[in-house]
């Protein structure tokens, strides 16, 4: 049977779906979250609002929206449940309708949302639809689409099997369930204080087999709050307990995956296997590239924890992973002390980087170093240039005349020289997504050390205030090109404060490394850009000494 059967529009079908928002201590956002919800239309027939023992009000703001609005239930438990599984459950016993969906007090559903994903479930009759949710980065309001490729076009996966890329969508938010099937499958998330209890509910649903309608259309709205004085359960993550429970809940997730009644032959091996490459190349891709914010005691329990369960893992389970977080695999299973962190940084961020050196076994194999010669990175012979994890050297020095951004290209195994640098597009691009950017491109010259090196001048006073974010182009003698940033090298320039002229008065200009170690630069503008500077620490270290919310969508 075809596992991508298109989807068509149909009109939209009568009220049957129930909307479970849950909230604890969040009255702030919470009455837009509901509001968004009833805004769907006929088609949501009741919102049900479970408020986990909230003591900011958030009982009370139920009760005043209930009493104008007749399809608002709400559910105020007596004790605090600690997660978001148990109101959630709360949520889906007490539905009397044939659908229902989740939404968390800080999010809100778009317009048009429930009856895109009514429709296709009616139409296919699937037990589950599912759409797009963007991650909304606020204040900004910069949206990013989470799995994009997913949700390219509309289609029906009879199976889950068929289509094993449904396990990197770990979210219950932005999807539309059928009642009766979560109900003769018992399927629940997992009670209590649990994290990431979205990982252990979508694979109990991928494991009954339903049939699952994907479409294209934004479906839910998560949004992102960094600044926070509580961030969230999959934000904060400095503490060695969030990477245990991720690691917890993706255990009990393949597990159950590899059991599933459903699948037949082979197919729940496959689904776990796919679970398990994605958390090569999703989870520990971005723990790793935080290591070394972390204080050596964090390190050495994430890198014996991580260790410990990756050796659950099969060989097939690692080859099936992207190459940049098998690397990061195999060099945490060679070594039984974190080692190397700045490299496996590198390697971790998106796109991927390869500092150098580049050791060589005897036989010319390519190794990850010679005191660890079993890694071996034979890959990156036969690699597209596209794809290689080149690694680029940056430096900005910003200056009144003209900032000077320096640029160093590393050779990777001869492959650079091979394929023989020709010229680089540098561009500035706003962190929000707003605003025109700066480009510039430059040639590559050989600078007799086996590396290329270029300067570009920027007017970085041109620029209004925020961050921007380096993005670099690399074009080729073959033809070829390479999109990458660049690692900021620690210089003068880097982390100090430099007044231009801009625009509108004067400007400071800091460049700095990102958590991934790349290269950016804040402007902020005259006055307002110091007292954004003090807002700003202030507001990390309200964050630091405040704890996270009950609010979490795992990724």
């Amino acid at each position: 049977m075809d596992p991508s059967l298109p989807l068509s529009p149909h009109p939209s079908p009568s009220p049957q779906v129930c909307v479970v928002v849950i909230g604890y201590n969040d009255a702030a956002h919470l009455a837009d979250a509901v509001r968004s919800a009833l805004a769907q239309g006929p088609s949501v027939r009741e919102v049900i609002a479970v408020d986990d023992c909230s003591t900011d009000g958030s009982g009370e703001l139920l009760t005043e929206l209930a009493a104008r609005e007749p399809r608002l239930k709400t559910i105020r438990r007596a004790a605090n449940s600690g997660g978001c599984g148990t109101p959630r459950n709360d949520g889906v016993e007490a539905t009397t309708s044939a659908y229902v969906m989740f939404l968390d007090s800080d999010d809100v559903l778009p317009p048009g949302a429930v009856d895109a994903l009514l429709t296709a479930a009616a139409r296919h009759d699937a037990e589950v639809a599912t759409g797009l949710c963007v991650r909304r980065e606020l204040p900004s309001g910069r949206e990013i689409p989470w799995q994009p490729l997913l949700y390219k076009k509309a289609q029906l996966i009879a199976r889950p099997e068929l289509r094993t890329r449904l396990v990197h969508d770990t979210l219950c938010v932005n999807k539309l369930y059928r009642t009766d099937f979560l109900r003769r499958h018992a399927i629940r998330f997992p009670e209590g204080r649990f994290t990431y209890e979205d990982f252990v509910f979508t694979a109990r649903v991928l494991a009954a087999g339903p049939r699952i309608a994907l479409i294209p259309d934004p479906v839910y709205v998560w949004n992102v709050r960094r600044s926070a004085a509580k961030l969230s359960i999959s934000l904060d993550r400095t503490g060695i307990a969030n990477w245990q429970a991720r690691m917890e809940s993706h255990r009990q997730s393949v597990e159950i995956l590899r059991d599933a009644p459903s699948a037949t032959g082979t197919a729940g091996k496959r689904l776990a296997r796919a679970a398990r490459a994605k958390f090569v190349d999703h989870g520990l891709r971005m723990y790793a590239r935080e290591l070394t914010t972390r204080s050596p005691e964090y390190r050495r329990e994430w890198w014996t924890a991580t260790r410990a369960y990756l050796a659950t893992f099969d060989t097939a389970d690692l080859d099936a992973a992207p190459a940049p977080g098998r690397i990061i695999a195999r060099l945490i299973l060679a070594s039984p002390e974190p080692r190397d962190l700045p490299r496996m940084q590198a390697v971790a961020a998106r796109p991927a980087r390869l500092s150098p050196p580049y050791a060589q076994a005897s036989d010319a194999t390519p190794i990850w170093s010679d005191d660890l010669p079993q890694v071996t990175l034979e890959h990156l012979l036969v690699r597209p240039v596209r794809l290689l994890p080149l690694a680029v050297d940056a430096e900005l020095r910003p200056r009144a005349g003209g900032s000077r951004l320096t640029l160093r290209l590393h050779e990777l195994y001869g492959r650079v020289a091979d394929a023989g640098p020709a010229t680089v597009d540098v561009e500035l691009t706003a962190r929000d997504g707003t605003g025109p950017g700066l480009r510039r491109t430059a040639a590559f010259g050989p600078a007799g050390d086996g590396t290329w090196l270029t300067e570009v001048v920027l007017d970085l006073g041109s620029l209004r205030g925020g961050v921007w974010d380096l993005r670099l182009r690399l074009h080729f003698g073959d033809g070829t090109t390479r999109d990458t940033t660049a690692r900021a090298v620690a210089g003068p320039g880097l982390l100090r404060r430099t007044v231009l002229p801009g625009r509108h008065g004067i400007l400071l200009a800091q460049p700095y490394a990102t958590q991934a170690g790349n290269l950016a630069v804040r402007l902020a503008p005259g006055m307002r850009g110091v007292a954004g500077v003090v807002k700003r620490r202030l507001a990390r270290l309200v964050r630091d000494l405040g704890g996270g919310d009950q609010s979490a969508k795992a990724r």
